[in-house]
């Protein structure tokens, strides 16, 4: 496993990202989102900028939690760096998170000098812990418009979504976790013809026996086990995650307020959650899916302008992907090179 990545897949992705980006600003009005641009107050803007380093910061944090549980001491300093090019990875593949892992457990298990798995069980523990203060937000959001506002339309579906997600997920990742031995006989069953296969297609690839991967599989889970089981780096992740989560939601709410609307801060809670589901579609980072659903959802939910609402995710996003992928990808050219 190497560090290269297919370059014309990470193109042709963000062509097809960027027609996406394309429809959903021409719909709204390319011509009145620059005009709504211009619009914005540069200094409130740094918010967005700070929101978004904070961000980052807090989930490099929840990183650095997961892999002291895992590996022994490392520095904050760099399980942020390393975050930073986990994101970088998420934001160049398809599917969001479940695209950039396998990326991103590489550079962390290189760089922690540990077996893959244990890289892959860090980055994937940090990314499940970011789910539970979503949900948690989510509620609170919705429990604001039930009791100030008239629900309706696609508010409704908004709340709607929140409630669903609030259940399913816990209840999918209690019953995979009660069943993970069944779990592990089918990633095992799974994975063991599918290498041998890529084993025979590509040179110098030797064929796994089914051992090695029921070792691989148990050293994956084990690994999740012990972060599972350290209760008090579980919380303090866990609050690292909601900081971050805060954060993202300060960045609309700042990009927001740059362009002359200073929205209830429920709003944002419940808007971006639901907007970084939109992040697990074919394209790199959600790029265009994101950007749909928060414009659908601040429209209904501000009673702003499509233009305005269009303006102040352009503003959020250049400081939530743009700007932390240039950041990431520097960091992991660094990693790859010291590799």
């Amino acid at each position: 496993m190497g560090l290269d990545a297919d370059v014309r897949t990470i193109i042709l992705g963000f062509l097809s990202a960027l027609v996406v980006l394309a429809v959903v600003f021409w719909l709204v009005g390319i011509d009145a989102i620059v005009a709504a641009l211009s619009t914005a107050n540069p200094v409130i803007f740094l918010g967005v900028l700070v929101s978004g380093a904070v961000w980052i910061v807090a989930w490099g944090l929840a990183l650095w939690t997961v892999v002291n549980v895992l590996n022994g001491p490392m520095s904050a300093a760099r399980a942020i760096l390393l975050y930073s090019a986990a994101i970088f990875a998420n934001n160049i593949t398809p599917f969001g998170q479940a695209g950039g892992e396998p990326f991103s457990a590489l550079l962390i298990s290189r760089t922690t000098k540990t077996e893959y798995e244990t890289g892959l069980a860090a980055i994937a523990s940090v990314d499940t812990l970011n789910f539970v203060p979503s949900i948690g937000l989510g509620l609170f959001a919705v429990g604001y418009f039930l009791t100030t506002a008239t629900v309706g339309g696609r508010l409704e579906v908004a709340i709607v979504a929140v409630g669903v997600l609030a259940v399913a997920v816990p209840v999918a990742g209690f019953l995979l976790w009660q069943n993970r031995e069944t779990v592990k006989s089918w990633i095992v069953n799974a994975l063991t013809p599918t290498a041998r296969l890529i084993a025979r297609v590509l040179p110098r690839v030797e064929p796994p026996e089914r051992e090695g991967v029921i070792r691989r599989i148990d050293s994956f889970f084990g690994s999740i086990e012990r972060v599972a089981s350290s209760r008090w780096s579980l919380a303090r992740a866990l609050g690292f995650s909601a900081l971050g989560w805060v954060a993202l939601s300060t960045s609309l709410w700042f990009a927001l307020f740059s362009l002359g609307h200073a929205v209830p801060f429920p709003v944002v809670l419940l808007v971006i959650p639901l907007g970084s589901v939109a992040s697990i579609t074919p394209l790199p980072g959600g790029l265009g899916g994101v950007e749909a659903v928060l414009v659908g959802l601040l429209v209904p939910v501000t009673s702003i302008d499509p233009a305005t609402a269009g303006a102040a995710v352009v503003l959020h996003r250049l400081g939530t992907y743009w700007l932390p992928t240039a950041l990431g990808g520097g960091v992991t050219a660094v990693i790859a090179n010291r590799t």
